[in-house]
């Protein structure tokens, strides 16, 4: 069993999912309160990952991270050090990656809020802090449970765009997928079954109790 990978894997989607759920949060509110035409246009672009294959994007993104690129040797002159074949640099490509998954479920419940809510909210003179974590974050915690648990999942299962970007590094950014793709590459299939197994049941069990916990938010409206 490649723990190693498993380790790295793990810390890659907990930072990622974590990340996307502060900067998706403010994003979706924006979108779900934005009336102009160019709505659409900006929903298209958040929503290019779920159809954009991967190594594209990852192609991409191993170009804006190269030095010759005014990003990439930004990055360096700042740090000191490169974005391409880093956590950093996965890390980076897994939050554009996986934005739609933490964006759309939020965009949505914002947008089917009932604005009655906010109008009561301002009748107490609440602040927008304490109208987000007394009104709006109440109603909505399905949909802050979902777009984490997909933020998550759907790390987890990263192939193309890391492998584009990060390569396959122990330690640093061989992943589970990448590790499961040398198995299989070197007819391991033994070790190759494992981490396999080890990602289905995590996936399976993470939605079963995703499925569970929003069936009981919805129950407890009901």
């Amino acid at each position: 069993m490649d723990y190693e990978a498993i380790f790295l894997t793990l810390k890659l989607a907990l930072f990622t999912s974590v990340i996307l759920l502060a900067f998706a949060t403010p994003l979706a509110w924006w979108l779900a309160r934005w009336r102009h035409p160019l709505r659409p246009l900006v929903n298209a672009v958040i929503a290019l990952p779920l159809v954009l294959p991967p190594t594209v994007l990852g192609f991409y993104l191993l170009v804006a991270f190269s030095p010759n690129h005014w990003f990439g040797a930004t990055w360096l002159s700042t740090t000191g050090s490169t974005l391409a074949f880093s956590f950093t640099g996965i890390l980076i490509g897994s939050l554009i990656y996986s934005l739609p998954f933490a964006v759309q479920p939020l965009y949505n419940a914002f947008e089917h809020l009932d604005k009655r809510y906010l109008d009561v909210a301002k009748t107490f003179n609440l602040s927008r802090w304490l109208t987000f974590w007394r009104v709006i974050f109440p109603l909505t915690r399905s949909a802050f449970m979902t777009a984490v648990g997909l933020s998550f999942a759907h790390t987890l299962g990263e192939f193309g765009v890391v492998l584009m970007i990060g390569g396959n590094i122990p330690g640093e950014t061989r992943v589970v997928s990448i590790a499961l793709f040398d198995h299989v590459e070197s007819l391991n299939y033994s070790a190759a079954h494992q981490l396999a197994f080890v990602l289905l049941v995590f996936s399976f069990v993470m939605l079963a109790i995703l499925y569970r916990l929003n069936r009981k938010q919805l129950s407890s409206w009901t």
